[in-house]
C-alpha cells in the first residue's frame, strides 16, 4: 500500500543534456552541416543561437532524423539511475512533443539504454510545469522555475551563467547530494519521533 506517510519519493529527471549527452551531437552536426569548427569548450556560457549562429540552426539540427536516436548517454548515468530506482520512484520526463520527430527516437534510445525503467515511467510531454514529482533533475531553468519540488540544474554550456538552482556536474554530484537528502529526512524524521 502506498499512503502518503510510506510512499517512495519521486524523481523526475530530464532526458537530453541529463541522461543522454546533447553537447557533443549538436556540435558534430553544426560542425557537418555548415563547414564550422565549433568546440565543446568553445560554447560554453552561450546561448543555442549564440553557440550555433545561423537563423534557428539548432531546430534544424534536432529536427533530423537519427540525431536523437544517436546520442551518447551521459557518463555514469545508468549506474547512477539504477541506485536511485533503489529508493525512489524515477521518471524519465521529456519535453519530446516539441520535436515530434523525436518521440519514437527518444523511445528506443531508452528502451537500449535504460531498458529498466518502465514504460509507465517515461513521460514524453511538451510542458513540464505539470510534473508534480519531489524532485526534478534538469538542464533547463525553464523547466526548474516552475517546478514546485526541489530541483537540481545539470551543468550544460547554456546554463553556466544561471545560480539559481542547486548545480550538478556529474552524476556522481547528483548520487551524492541525494545521499545528503537521505540522511536530513533521516534527521528529520528521528526529531519528530522523539
Amino acid at each position: 500500500m502506498n499512503t502518503k506517510e510510506n510512499r517512495r519519493k519521486t524523481i523526475a529527471i530530464d532526458m537530453d543534456g541529463v541522461l543522454a549527452n546533447v553537447e557533443p551531437q549538436l556540435v558534430k552536426f553544426y560542425n557537418e552541416q555548415y563547414g564550422a569548427a565549433v568546440t565543446l569548450e568553445g560554447i560554453q556560457g552561450l546561448s543555442g543561437a549564440e553557440a550555433f549562429p545561423e537563423d534557428k540552426v539548432e531546430r534544424r539540427i534536432v529536427n533530423t532524423p537519427g540525431f536523437f536516436r544517436n546520442l551518447e548517454v551521459m557518463p555514469g548515468a545508468i549506474a547512477a539511475v539504477k541506485k536511485l530506482m533503489e529508493d525512489y520512484e524515477v521518471y524519465v520526463v521529456s519535453a519530446a512533443t516539441e520535436f515530434p520527430l523525436s518521440l519514437y527516437e527518444k523511445y528506443e534510445w531508452l528502451q537500449e539504454y535504460f531498458p529498466f525503467i518502465d514504460w509507465r515511467h517515461i513521460v514524453l510531454c511538451g510542458d513540464k510545469s505539470i510534473i508534480n514529482t519531489d524532485y526534478m533533475i534538469d538542464d533547463y531553468c525553464k523547466n526548474l522555475d516552475v517546478f514546485k519540488g526541489k530541483t537540481l540544474m545539470f551543468h550544460a554550456y547554456h546554463n553556466t551563467q544561471l545560480n539559481h538552482h542547486f548545480r550538478v556536474r556529474a552524476w556522481s554530484e547528483v548520487l551524492d547530494w541525494f545521499a545528503e537528502e537521505q540522511a536530513e529526512n533521516k534527521a528529520l524524521n528521528l526529531v519528530k519521533d522523539n
